[in-house]
């Protein structure tokens, strides 16, 4: 959420950023900038009010100390009267605040100069590539048909479980599975990660946080009963670790990683696109977070990249990285890098990771604060990425270490696993 101050003093720069995704937000900060002025003037009022009333009170005390009991009468007819007065302005301001609050939430991150202007994912800009082949040399088999062939991924049993999008992992695609969360927590920790496990259930609150309510609820999975919601990421609960906090610069950077499995419902899609592990409505991820102050957080997103990359080349995975289009960027982010694998057996590629730095966004919305250097409060800045998304990469892997014998694992995963080939 953009802030009050920031909308009044920035105002031609944000209708000007906000242009780049497409939306249209004049009319909107018009409105904030008033009901923001009009706040103020209200406060202003309730205080003069507040404080001539709190002074009536005072004489009232001092003439029942000295007596003069004649003057109280009037005086306390004219502190009802202010009282009344306050009591309006009390609900008014509860009211204007309420507004801004529906106003603001409707405005998306200003993108940083350097996103590209564009509408749609094929306006993204590649600034990397690496240089493993993504030629196709023999007939590789997209990964559904390798995990039905060697038995290690169910998607019909998990259609009867659950439904589709719910895939069973069996024997060596089990261990696999599992073998990949252990190795990225251990990249993540050795690059000075802290771990946390975290709820996959979260409050309104905690989605408000991080921006996925009121936007995304068609997306997320509810428990109504408890009005709760399964996460689509655990980027939600481990930043909410800080909502309502005001942290000493000392305490910062904060760097945290977590698995969790994630919950999407995906609604609406379908196609080929949506295929296998393409896109599924419970997947396993390993997230880091950190947070940062403001002078830091480019640095921090640049470290968080080239970490991931430092991941995929380990792997030897052909990927590229996308820097996000205005139009393609999520409702919080200020910029993003997409980082893609190659599917050699699909004939394309597919995300396996989103890097973003939010600026104050989150932060605003989850009253994150730090004390800086000379004492002042100041919001700090969020930043998150996929380190990574497990069923893509297995997708990867199974097709891209494909031979005519089975599936050799990447060497750095061999001591996860515990097996060398799946036959």
């Amino acid at each position: 959420m953009l802030g009050l101050k920031n909308i009044q003093e920035n105002k031609k720069s944000i209708i000007n950023g906000l242009k780049k995704r497409g939306f249209d937000s004049s009319k909107i900060i018009e409105e904030i900038i008033n009901l923001y002025k009009k706040r103020k003037d209200t406060q202003t009022d309730l205080d003069n009010r507040l404080a001539a009333s709190n002074k009536i009170t005072k004489e009232i005390a001092m003439l029942y100390k000295t007596g003069e009991t004649k003057k109280v009468s009037s005086l306390k007819e004219k502190n009802i009267s202010l009282k009344s007065f306050t009591r309006e302005l009390q609900e008014q301001l509860i009211e204007i605040e309420k507004s801004l609050i529906e106003l603001r939430i409707q405005l998306p991150n200003v993108p940083y100069d350097v996103v590209p202007d564009g509408n749609s994912d094929k306006d993204n800009e590649e600034v990397f590539k690496s240089d493993l082949t993504t030629e196709s040399k023999i007939n590789y088999l997209p990964h559904w048909e390798l995990g039905k062939k060697y038995d290690i991924i169910d998607f019909e049993l998990g259609n009867k479980i659950s439904g589709a999008g719910f895939p069973v992992y069996k024997d060596k695609g089990a261990r696999l599975q599992r073998g990949l969360i252990n190795y990225f927590l251990d990249k993540n920790i050795s690059a000075g990660y802290k771990e946390v496990q975290v709820p996959i259930l979260i409050n309104e609150s905690s989605g408000f946080g991080t921006g996925q309510l009121p936007d995304k609820e068609g997306q997320m999975y509810h428990v109504n009963k408890d009005n709760l919601y399964l996460i689509p990421t655990a980027e939600v609960p481990i930043t909410n670790i800080y909502r309502n906090s005001l942290l000493d610069s000392k305490e910062l950077p904060i760097a945290l990683t977590g698995y969790t499995p994630c919950f999407r419902r995906e609604a609406g899609s379908y196609g080929s696109h949506v295929r296998g592990l393409n896109r599924l409505h419970q997947f396993d991820k390993v997230e880091i977070v950190r947070i940062e102050e403001p002078k830091n957080a480019l640095n921090a997103l640049e470290d968080m990249v080239n970490h991931i990359k430092s991941i995929l080349n380990e792997l030897k995975l052909p990927y590229r990285i996308l820097r996000l289009c205005a139009g393609d960027l999520g409702f919080s982010s200020a910029l993003t890098y997409d980082f893609e694998i190659y599917s050699i057996g699909q004939s394309k590629w597919l995300e396996v990771s989103s890097v973003s730095t939010f600026d104050s966004f989150q932060a605003e919305r989850l009253k994150l604060r730090y004390k800086n250097s000379k004492g002042k409060k100041e919001l700090l800045h969020t930043l998150n990425g996929s380190s990574l998304a497990v069923p893509r990469i297995v997708a990867g892997i199974l097709e891209n270490f494909q031979d005519s014998n089975g599936i050799n694992l990447p060497k750095v995963l061999i001591p996860y696993a515990g097996f060398k080939k799946i036959q």
